[in-house]
């Protein structure tokens, strides 16, 4: 397995919740921290090192504390890492064991069943596609000759056509640039050009990322146009029969090898109405090598045009000789998958809710490539981590209620195209108009104790004034997200609730390490990216540092309590795009 971290473990780290209610943002800095430790100190307890099994093997049950530490933090993210689980793809076997245990978990912590029908379940009904490889092709021919494409290693393809088989013939290809239209930023890919059964190639993220202006989109970091499942969405609108996006390591943040591992083997979407959302005939990823290869035997200059794309007035252009032929031959099967949700209920104002949310699922296994290879994709950083924390979290607010209600969701198909929590934000447990607002864990890479958080999206809520204001109870404070052009606002599940007006607040770990510095967590994180993220590496391992973890988890749990005690209603930030939604739903309060 991958080691992330090496470090040797700090004595175990137990801070149990502050009982001492919130008050408005402006609260002395010096009385809150005061409290904050105090009743850290009372709960300080000793922990003995946990023991050592196999990291592959689900750990025996055992009791956990209210207060939330390191070793609790360690068994649940081992248990949920554990081959028993076979990598908690949603609908398997080991998915729907995971997601027991995660709501036998909630029961036993104390908190009451939040989800439909007295159970702590919500029903998310999803469709699976999976592709027969054998029976299906997808090929760009240039004049009539196959460039050869080989699945996985050059292309990556599919469709969510609910159809047994696609066929696609002789569609010709257009360049896009980025496949944008973004009438607020006077930007149209699409303009003046009819892609009606045609194929579109066009490149990842957006112009503000590839130019570096600053004043372009939203600059350096990326926007919702960048991201892959907006540009698919788009090509549909536009009437294509197919999409082609170009991948680029840096501008789409993440490895070729995440791209064949995340979009191969089965694949999951909501179960829609029957024409709520068109799809292309055919969606795909191809390298950015072959894809050049394609510019140059058409007789294209791939870096101008690149060159082109991200300056305003960008005009499509033709791609000549190029066809590309595809059959996809997919079999489906509507299944089941579900939300965990439980709810500690509140002392003086139940009906009003702060929410925790994390994805319990990841990939699942995939088809072994060599005799020894790994097949199972734990998750155990994405997102055993968060949703480990959020259980943590969950149990402490149950030893200790506040006056609000908090409920603490584990959604499903996150991997998938963040489908659980769509489905939530479409039918919520909790009406969006009695929910104060929201947190979401995602991947909380073991990094070691830090000197800030990382708040990605910064600069969008009011939430972040509360955080500040717990965050200097650990001597912390709020840093923005060091890699915007990821997009990581719009990759997680957050984005669901925010785009219906929720205040949501993703606080990643840290980015500077108490002892080691900054370099240190860029290090790690990169490592992490470069051969664990969405890979068999993900694994869990003793040598994490589980203290800081759990330093993490008490900061955000702070921050829930805070909210929880008092009668405050965060908003957006004043000319955020989510703002108008959120003062409709708060009209009535």
């Amino acid at each position: 397995m991958k080691t992330l971290y090496l470090a040797p473990a700090l004595a175990a780290l137990a801070l149990a919740a502050c009982s001492q209610p919130a008050t408005d943002v402006e609260t002395d800095i010096a009385d809150a921290a005061d409290t904050t430790d105090a009743a850290a100190s009372e709960a300080m307890e000793e922990a003995a090192p946990a023991e050592r099994i196999d990291p592959n093997a689900r750990p025996a049950d055992r009791e956990t504390s209210a207060a939330i530490t390191g070793e609790d933090l360690a068994w649940r993210i081992q248990t949920l890492a554990s081959d028993e689980f076979e990598g908690r793809a949603p609908s398997t076997p080991g998915g729907i064991a995971a997601s027991q245990w995660i709501a036998d978990e909630m029961a036993r912590s104390g908190l009451e069943p939040g989800g439909e029908d007295g159970t702590f379940f919500q029903r998310v009904p999803l469709v699976e596609a999976t592709m027969n490889v054998g029976a299906s092709s997808f090929d760009i021919s240039i004049n009539g000759e196959p460039m050869g494409l080989e699945y996985l290693t050059d292309v990556v393809y599919g469709t969510r056509r609910i159809e047994p088989v696609v066929n696609i013939e002789n569609s010709d290809m257009v360049f896009v640039g980025y496949g944008i239209v973004a009438p607020e930023y006077d930007w149209n890919d699409y303009a003046g050009l009819d892609v009606e059964g045609r194929t579109v190639v066009m490149l990842i993220n957006d112009p503000g990322f590839a130019s570096g202006d600053p004043d372009l989109f939203n600059g350096n970091a990326m926007t919702y146009y960048g991201r892959w499942t907006y540009k698919y969405e788009e090509a549909a609108r536009q009437g294509a029969a197919a999409v082609i996006i170009i991948h680029e390591t840096e501008a789409a943040s993440y490895g070729w090898n995440v791209v064949s591992g995340s979009w191969s083997g089965p694949q999951f979407d909501l179960q829609r109405p029957e024409g709520s959302m068109p799809f292309a005939g055919a969606e795909s990823w191809i390298t950015n090598e072959r894809g050049r290869e394609l510019f140059a035997a058409t007789g294209l200059d791939f870096d101008a045009l690149v060159e082109a794309a991200h300056q305003p007035g960008f005009e499509p252009v033709e791609i000549p000789g190029a066809e590309v032929n595809a059959t996809l031959t997919m079999e489906h099967e509507f299944l089941d998958s579900r939300n965990v949700a439980g709810v500690v209920r509140g002392t003086e104002r139940p009906d009003e809710y702060v929410l925790y949310m994390a994805h319990w699922d990841h990939i699942g296994t995939r088809e072994s490539f060599g005799s020894d290879a790994d097949v199972i994709y734990n998750g155990a950083v994405d997102n055993a981590t968060g949703t480990s924390s959020i259980l943590e979290i969950g149990q402490a607010f149950a030893a200790n209620p506040a006056e609000r209600s908090v409920i603490i969701v584990a959604v499903t198909a996150e991997e998938s195209g963040l489908l659980g929590s769509e489905y939530y934000a479409t039918d919520p447990l909790i009406p969006f108009s009695q929910t104060v607002g929201g947190l979401n864990m995602d991947g909380m890479l073991p990094t070691g104790p830090t000197s800030d958080i990382v708040v990605i999206g910064y600069g969008a809520s009011e939430l972040e004034d509360h955080l500040a204001v717990v965050a200097e109870t650990q001597d912390r404070t709020l840093s923005p997200d060091p890699n915007p052009e990821a997009g990581y606002f719009y990759r997680s599940d957050h984005i669901s609730l925010a785009k219906r007006g929720v205040p949501m607040i993703y606080a990643d770990t840290g980015s500077v390490n108490t002892e080691l510095g900054a370099g240190h967590v860029e290090e790690l994180a990169a490592a992490y990216r470069a051969t664990a993220y969405h890979g068999p590496e993900d694994e869990f391992d003793y040598d994490w540092d589980f203290d800081g973890l759990a330093r993490d988890a008490t900061l955000l749990y702070l921050l829930g309590e805070r909210l929880a005690n008092t009668d405050e209603w965060p908003n957006w930030y004043e000319g955020n795009e989510f703002r108008a939604l959120r003062d409709e739903q708060l009209s009535g309060n």
